[in-house]
């Protein structure tokens, strides 16, 4: 991954820039080097019934990675279902963010559909997204500089 090269994500969206669809991405910026291109456009709904259906897979179709706030279920399951089954189809790696203090219920057999599932924090979630996507498991260390005198 690197500034030529960033990984394409697909936050799902329900066709609505929900606050946690808009938290992502200031998670994702808060990390140094780290690259993306967001494929998502919620901006972009087209009628109703299949050709929404279209142009969600034309959306999900360049991505490397799904990512699923699961707060978005409750807003539209059946579109936010449909987004993870479009990217299973695809061969798209899903990664689920909890909720913030686990505070909503989502099905289990969406979870399950899910390659991982993380809490909201910008490492986990940028270290998932590189691990799903491009099967980079090296991770980062911070380093602590102590002074001893």
């Amino acid at each position: 991954m690197s500034e030529n090269n960033p990984i394409r994500v697909f936050v799902v969206h329900a066709f609505a820039e929900h606050p946690d669809y808009m938290k992502v991405f200031e998670y994702l910026e808060s990390r140094p080097n780290f690259y993306y291109q967001n494929c998502a456009r919620p901006d972009a709904r087209a009628g109703s019934g299949e050709s929404m259906q279209d142009e969600l897979r034309r959306q999900i179709e360049p991505a490397e990675i799904v990512i699923l706030p699961v707060t978005l279920f409750a807003i539209n399951p059946v579109l936010v279902t449909f987004e993870v089954d479009t990217a299973m189809a695809l061969k798209k790696p899903v990664l689920a963010i909890k909720s913030f203090g686990e505070t909503i219920a989502i099905k289990k057999s969406l979870l399950d559909k899910a390659d991982d599932i993380v809490e909201w924090n910008n490492r986990s979630i940028t270290e998932a997204i590189k691990r799903l996507a491009r099967n980079d498991a090296s991770g980062q260390w911070e380093v602590i500089e102590f002074k001893l005198d």
